[in-house]
């Protein structure tokens, strides 16, 4: 299939490379439409945010007020801090011009004056990189005043987070902006009407944005009719794990996990056994081996057996891997990335954390694993956020489809003593 965003041209990143092979093209073809024509072309599309909530993004940009005397901001998420989610920074480092115009096209299509690009502060070099294309970027007059000599202004700025998954969350993104400390915003107001210093303010995904100019340039119908129904286009799948081919591959949406794996990836490291696959980063359920024949990467599908596309950051795991470390492992990045503002994740995560470090450590009971569970279904659909249900997610999911392996695990290194079966004992009737 023609790559569509990780093009295959020597120095595309690289603002004459781009010009030549057809770049800003359709940034000027987008001025020569009305606001809402380009945000009707984008709707027929039927892109999805590609950050993992698959918010429809036509959808998201009407929802901009159309007159207000406030200023509207565009930002641009680029905290790409999701473990097992690592394509954002393909597009920075390799096409950085497309997301660029992609991000002018948005800006236009809402009558956003300023487009701040959130970069997470790990990614130095790519920050580097993407500030150099949007310098050139100036020089042309793609980006500034009277852009192409049309009425449309608006600017570009970096702004580098300092290292907090929780602002990977677009309204903790919008208070670190502000220089307050990112803590996610009760909603209603949404950012559309209340957001960046109290202006109307739209958040799209740093892949969602570079989907932009093609849909312009090819027409949103030509764009629906790639991929899966319910989540149309293109897609990065991140790749990683016990796999040959770990990497970044640019594909429809909807395709087989299998041949994800073992085309794609090249098959299991070591010509081992699959075991189990995490489909779209860190937060998304565990999927089993024996349930993966069939499967596709789009939300039916996955559905049926617990799960969801998230980031298609794939994490592959062979026969090998222990799913109780791996869980602790899990559980101990939600704890320390908790902000710590809603009771039920503060407290849940770090419980979650601590019954796991016990069960590793050798001092398990069976019983904790209920009640694993039991803290995990008080986290989820009770925080500000969804942080709580990325906590929540694939813990639960690791007990209920690897019980088995839990149990043995507390049975095989456990220095408490541990009952051949685990009832739960009849509550004692009061004396008297």
């Amino acid at each position: 299939m023609e790559k569509l965003i990780l093009r295959e041209i020597p120095d595309f990143h690289r603002i004459d490379v781009y010009e030549a092979n057809g770049g800003y093209r359709a940034l000027r073809k987008a001025l020569g439409m009305t606001q809402d024509h380009v945000i009707d072309e984008v709707k027929k599309s039927g892109l999805r945010g590609r950050g993992g909530a698959a918010f429809p993004t036509g959808l998201k940009w009407s929802f901009m007020p159309k007159q207000t005397a406030k200023p509207k901001y565009l930002i641009v998420n680029g905290d790409e801090g999701e473990p097992g989610t690592f394509k954002d920074r393909q597009i920075l480092e390799f096409n950085p011009h497309q997301l660029i115009e992609g991000s002018l096209i948005a800006a236009y299509a809402m009558g956003a004056n300023m487009i701040y690009v959130y970069i997470r502060g790990e990614y130095l070099k790519w920050i580097q990189i993407f500030q150099k294309a949007i310098d050139e970027a100036y020089q042309r007059g793609y980006i500034g005043k009277n852009i192409l000599g049309s009425s449309f202004s608006t600017e570009m700025v970096i702004h580098r987070g300092a290292g907090a998954y929780i602002c990977g969350e677009e309204s903790a993104l919008m208070n670190s902006i502000e220089g307050e400390r990112g803590y996610p915003r009760v909603k209603p107001p949404f950012p559309a009407q209340y957001g960046l210093w109290g202006a109307p303010t739209t958040i799209n995904n740093v892949e969602t944005l570079t989907n932009v100019p093609i849909i312009i340039e090819r027409g949103g119908e030509w764009y629906a009719s790639l991929g899966a129904p319910k989540l149309p286009g293109i897609i990065l799948y991140g790749l990683s794990g016990h796999v040959n081919r770990p990497g970044v591959y640019e594909l429809p949406t909807g395709m087989p996990i299998q041949d994800l794996i073992y085309n794609y990836a090249g098959g299991i490291r070591g010509g081992k056994k699959l075991k189990a696959i995490i489909p779209g980063g860190s937060s998304t359920p565990v999927i089993r081996a024996d349930e993966i024949e069939g499967l596709r990467m789009e939300p039916d599908s996955l559905r049926m057996v617990g799960s969801m596309v998230g980031t298609a950051g794939m994490i592959v795991m062979d026969e090998d891997t222990d799913m109780v470390k791996l869980t602790a492992r899990i559980a101990e990045f939600y704890h320390h990335e908790s902000c710590g503002q809603c009771t039920p994740c503060r407290e849940g995560t770090g419980w979650m954390a601590k019954i796991l470090h016990r069960i590793v450590q050798g001092e398990g009971r069976i019983e904790d694993l209920d009640l694993l569970v039991d803290v995990a279904n008080n986290i989820e659909g009770n925080t500000i956020c969804a942080l709580g249900d990325a906590a929540a997610w694939p813990v639960r999911a690791m007990v209920k489809k690897f019980r088995d392996e839990f149990e043995a695990y507390i049975r095989r290194t456990s220095r408490i003593p541990v009952p051949d079966k685990f009832t739960l004992l009849e509550p004692v009737a009061a004396k008297g």
